[in-house]
């Protein structure tokens, strides 16, 4: 034993069950044989596959431990407490003297080998939530449903968590299955020579930070991904999607960045290994990204991680060993999907140095040529037998595979840059993909349904651990005669007041498919979008110190208040907003509004209790929006696109609700609230309008701010 690890020897010494305290509230969980758990010297292979998934091997805690009378022992560090053993020979986690989980686990794997099977029963209250595990299009509880977290099909995460006050992550890159359909329980499987489990203990707001910090966060994009995006219409030129941006703008429109369609704009030549643009799609890519360029667009577009089959360097790869192979030494072909155009491909062997090397290069190349953010679609449904060079094979394979790629092509993004900036977009999920900018979110029809399942899809990888996620406005790819203009201005809204969202190029989903006062409202909203980028900044600067999400879950921001919980459409947008959209036509819509705090109505300025519900019928124009009393909303100019933005004026107006009590999120924050004498000393205000609630009143005294109460 020592202050930060507690060791048991079982069987003859020759397996280890070691408790650390990893981090406050953290414990670590380790139970295997001793060459597992202390290998002479980890391989290359097992040190690439541990940096995957922790960005942090050290415990950094320490802990009290003590047996217990009635036999086990007790572990503590602060007000988080591990019982081992005792009576009923499982785990109890508490919080002070509160018990928040109880947990039986295996000392030996069913099996043995690295294909042992450790099963984790959990026992759960009769109305306890789980949430996390990745991405939900319906219900952000995740009981009732089983989930393989190497299943693309499932979109599975690895962080489980419950309001009651607990988390849970199994670190490994094999197989994990999740069910949560049995009444009271939750049973977890996973596979492997050894079992690496961490217990965190606390608030929601508390695991997501101490998870985030174990497993990686991303770091702040630059500003113009934050702007509008344009999503390419399938078979549409580039000429056309720029025409689009122009109307658009001279509708007064504000746009920033432009997706080009699958399939990939740029790939291998048949006989190089050099990249080249679509030449049938792109004749001149130089004067493509310059007309973007000229208008103030980025270009973003698709790529795939391989190279055509039929081609001489497909033949000339598979004889070197860079591209995946199956059970026989022969190059697996991977079926074509929409990037290729259709056409197979063999993946390109990401777990080899050299080939990972050689993409990242081409893709700075192209970077450097205008190309403003890669995506790239790499979670394919590998079979077993595919095996990397560096031994991964099955279900490690198929979780690590689009970690690889994605962060390859980070590296050409990002890399370069101190401190790291720039985004790269995907839709694929796996263990760490929080350290990557930008996740896209899901396809979805064109309908009601359609927009509420894009926004809880966005707040159940939001539960576990994924910082930000768009939203697409529509699908291009389904039919639009759903999408009525109430539809549209009502999705907008959510989308103005979310990370991020993008337009697509289909017409019937452009603003120009709908009438004049529509077209006037979507220009209203997007003048919203360019005002609010600093706070959305702000909060996405805040994720990369705490890895809490911009669109936050009730459960996860009021896990204390059982009522918010069933609200799975309304949210906090960063610390200061509640956002309630109207998820249904007519217009009327039921908003609660949390108990703990008090809430100021942004169209109104009347100002509400917590711990109520209400009815509200709002316009086209406006959408149910609260700020927190205590908090400021920092807004900034009205804008067509970032380029317009000057980094030296960034704000233009502050609001406040309430006696402000916290400082503000906001851009390159450098504005500081302090509280004396019942009143609020402001200082970073200067040459800012100032809104403050009712009742209260502003005294300018150089560059200081006074916020007390009206006389």
């Amino acid at each position: 034993m020592t202050p930060s690890c507690v060791e048991w020897a079982l069987h003859a010494d020759e397996w280890r069950f070691r408790i650390e305290a990893h981090a406050p509230g953290v414990f670590r969980l380790r139970c295997g044989p001793r060459t597992w758990l202390e290998p002479a010297k980890p391989t290359p292979r097992a040190q690439r596959q541990a940096d995957m998934l922790l960005v942090r091997q050290e415990p950094v805690g320490e802990m009290e431990c003590r047996p217990l009378e009635s036999g086990g022992w007790r572990l503590t560090q602060g007000d988080a407490g591990l019982e081992v053993g005792g009576p009923d020979a499982g785990l109890r986690l508490s919080r002070g003297d509160q018990c928040v989980a109880r947990v039986r686990l295996p000392v030996r794997p069913a099996g043995g080998g690295d294909a042992g099977l450790w099963t984790l029963a959990w026992t759960l209250e009769p109305d306890e939530g789980v949430y996390g595990l990745g991405e939900s299009l319906a219900s952000l509880d995740r009981r009732g449903v089983r989930l393989v977290s190497d299943a693309p099909a499932d979109r599975a995460l690895p962080l489980a968590w419950s309001p009651r006050g607990w988390g849970m992550h199994v670190n490994t890159l094999d197989r994990v299955e999740h069910d949560l359909r049995a009444e009271g329980a939750y049973a977890v499987q996973a596979r492997g020579a050894g079992l690496d489990l961490f217990l965190f203990v606390g608030e929601p707001s508390e695991i997501l930070n101490q998870y985030t910090a174990l497993t990686g966060r991303a770091g702040q994009p630059n500003l113009w991904p934050m702007g509008v995006w344009l999503d390419q219409a399938p078979g549409q030129s580039v000429e056309a999607s720029l025409q689009q941006v122009r109307s658009l703008r001279g509708q007064g429109m504000a746009l920033d960045a432009l997706l080009l369609a699958d399939p990939a704009i740029l790939g291998f030549q048949v006989d190089k290994p050099v990249f080249e643009w679509a030449a049938d799609r792109i004749p001149d890519w130089r004067a493509c990204a310059a007309a973007a360029s000229a208008l103030d667009v980025h270009l973003a577009g698709a790529c795939i991680p391989g190279v055509l089959q039929g081609t001489p360097l497909f033949d000339e790869w598979a004889d070197r060993g860079w591209l995946l192979c199956d059970d026989e030494g022969e190059p697996w072909v991977c079926p074509g999907t929409p990037a290729s155009g259709g056409r197979p491909f063999g993946l390109l062997d990401l777990t080899h140095r050299d080939a990972a090397r050689l993409w990242t290069e081409r893709h700075l190349q192209a970077v450097e040529e205008g190309l403003d953010a890669p995506a790239c679609q790499a979670q394919f449904d590998l079979p077993d037998g595919i095996e990397a060079r560096g031994g991964e094979t099955g279900a490690v394979l198929r979780t690590a595979y689009p970690h690889l790629a994605r962060r390859a092509l980070f590296d050409a993004v990002a890399g370069p840059r101190t401190p790291q900036e720039g985004v790269m977009l995907s839709r694929d999920l796996f263990p760490g993909v929080q350290r990557f900018a930008w996740q896209q979110g899901p396809d979805v029809d064109n309908d009601w349904d359609g927009y509420a399942a894009t926004l809880r899809a966005a707040l159940a990888v939001g539960n576990s651990g994924v910082a930000v996620q768009t939203h697409r406005l529509g699908n291009a790819q389904r039919p639009a005669d759903t999408m009525t203009p109430e539809l549209y201005l009502r999705w907008l809204a959510m989308g103005v007041f979310s990370a991020n969202f993008s337009f697509q190029g289909l017409p019937a989903l452009m603003p120009d498919a709908f009438d004049a006062d529509t077209r006037a409202l979507v220009a209203h909203w997007l003048q919203w979008r360019y005002r609010l980028l600093p706070y959305v900044a702000g909060i996405i600067d805040d994720a990369v110190r705490t890895g809490l999400p911009v669109q936050r879950s009730m459960a996860q921001a009021y896990p204390a208040d059982a009522d918010a919980h069933a609200w799975d459409t309304q949210y906090l947008l960063g610390p200061a907003l509640l956002v309630a959209p109207v998820m249904r036509p007519g217009g009327a819509t039921e908003v609660y509004l949390p108990r703990g705090d008090a809430w100021w109505d942004l169209n109104t300025g009347w100002r509400y209790e917590g711990g109520t519900r209400w009815t509200v019928r709002p316009g086209l124009d406006t959408l149910p929006v609260f700020g927190r009393e205590g908090h400021m909303l920092c807004l900034g100019p009205a804008a067509q696109h970032t380029g317009e933005i000057n980094s030296a004026r960034i704000l233009e107006e502050v609001w406040m609700f309430g006696m402000p009590e916290h400082n503000p999120v906001v851009m390159r924050n450098k504005i500081r609230v302090m509280q004396m004498q019942g009143s609020s000393y402001i200082k970073g205000l200067e040459g800012l309008r100032i809104l403050p609630s009712e009742g209260l009143e502003v005294k300018r005294r150089g560059a200081e701010v006074r916020i007390s109460r009206a006389r």
